[in-house]
């Protein structure tokens, strides 16, 4: 088989789609990644990847930036023939699967891993962008051989109000999985607690909540430190600014830790891993936060809500609200025992739910079914 991922940037497709291209490759079949360049490209190509850099702005709406991509990214496969092409991520979904079907690819997998803000926003500018959004998915999504992967249901169940995907056609996977050999589970540190939030640090994701909800705690705990982990993304328009960061760290609020790699070290550090985010496909934060036996605090939306259960491994709130998140991050700071069983049950459910050797299994199904229908047609 010859495969084509589309994904966003380099770094993304690394931090979330590697393993399953490198199992692909082990089987002996061919594999291209179409992505925009960060200084990643090299890491791919030693992995024996076959990368493609290209033009992909991920926060531009520009229309002409949009159909040069689209022909670049027709032409490319018109040369490379692919039997299946995974688009990961929105603008790969859309651009890429219009791009696929004008170069006739046989098959294509769309991975939607979450609806974004057009979806989830009630700004004026979401809901008119939406209006030009619905028959691009239409469109894109109108191959006749493909399967649509979502990591949680409400999302699928959003996008079926828009668009008519066959119940056949869809398959269900609870994210990007997790090593559970590289986030091995961890002892909880309970002397000097750290309550800890990763992520990319944009508004959507709850930043602005654990801030306010640092300083309800911080003078009732002044041993516990609160930490920032992630960059700020000048392409979102969500984005925190890092003037507002360093006036965070500068009253000592909470520490912000920049971006880090390597996750299972970071997230190992933490007493407690929290998400008040508004919105997600399946966050593999929480994921890998709870291979390591981490409790977690997240919200009650979708794709937080399906990463934990509730009572179990971590504690559900009330997305935008500082306060519910507070009280959750006090009842585990202030309970060693229930950190204790938290961190056993978060670590058996990772194992039970998330494995990545699971994930890699089934996407390397759905290309070998792909491919027997396309033949069998």
């Amino acid at each position: 088989m010859k495969i084509v991922y589309i994904v966003n940037v380099d770094w993304f497709f690394i931090s979330h789609r590697l393993p399953i291209a490198l199992e692909v490759l082990k089987q002996g079949h061919e594999v291209h990644i179409f992505t925009k360049d960060t200084g990643k490209m090299d890491y791919l190509k030693s992995l024996g990847l076959k990368v493609h850099p290209i033009n992909l702005e991920r926060g531009s709406i520009n229309p002409f930036s949009s159909f040069k991509l689209l022909f670049d990214l027709k032409n490319k496969l018109k040369k490379i023939k692919p039997d299946v092409v995974h688009l990961v991520t929105i603008k790969p979904v859309l651009i890429g699967g219009l791009a696929s079907i004008l170069a006739k690819v046989p098959s294509i997998v769309y991975a939607i891993s979450g609806l974004g803000f057009i979806f989830t926003n009630t700004m004026l500018k979401a809901k008119i962008l939406r209006l030009g959004i619905i028959p691009l998915y239409r469109l894109a999504l109108s191959a006749k051989n493909k399967t649509v992967i979502v990591q949680n249901l409400d999302d699928l169940r959003i996008l079926r109000q828009y668009v008519a995907i066959p119940e056949s056609q869809t398959v269900l996977i609870p994210g990007s999985g997790v090593d559970l050999k590289q986030f091995d589970f961890q002892p909880i540190p309970l002397k000097n607690k750290i309550v800890l939030m990763a992520c990319r640090l944009l508004a959507d994701k709850g930043v602005y909540e654990f801030h306010k909800s640092a300083r309800l705690l911080k003078d009732k705990y002044p041993d516990v430190r609160f930490v920032l982990v992630g960059g700020i993304d000048p392409d979102n328009p969500t984005s925190l600014t890092k003037k507002e960061l360093n006036e965070w760290v500068k009253k000592g609020d909470l520490e912000w830790w920049g971006h880090q790699s390597n996750m299972s070290e970071v997230l190992s550090q933490a007493t407690v891993v929290v998400l008040p985010s508004y919105r997600e496909g399946m966050p593999k934060v929480l994921l890998e936060a709870q291979a390591l036996g981490r409790p977690i605090v997240t919200t009650d939306v979708p794709g937080c809500r399906e990463a934990i259960e509730n009572g179990k491994t971590g504690f559900l709130v009330q997305v935008k609200d500082e306060h519910s998140l507070a009280n959750a991050i006090e009842k585990l700071i202030t309970n060693d025992e229930l950190c204790l069983e938290f961190s056993h049950n978060a670590r058996a459910l990772a194992v039970q739910k998330f494995d990545i050797e699971q994930v890699v299994k089934t996407q390397i199904n759905i290309y070998e079914n792909l491919v027997q229908s396309q033949h069998a047609n």
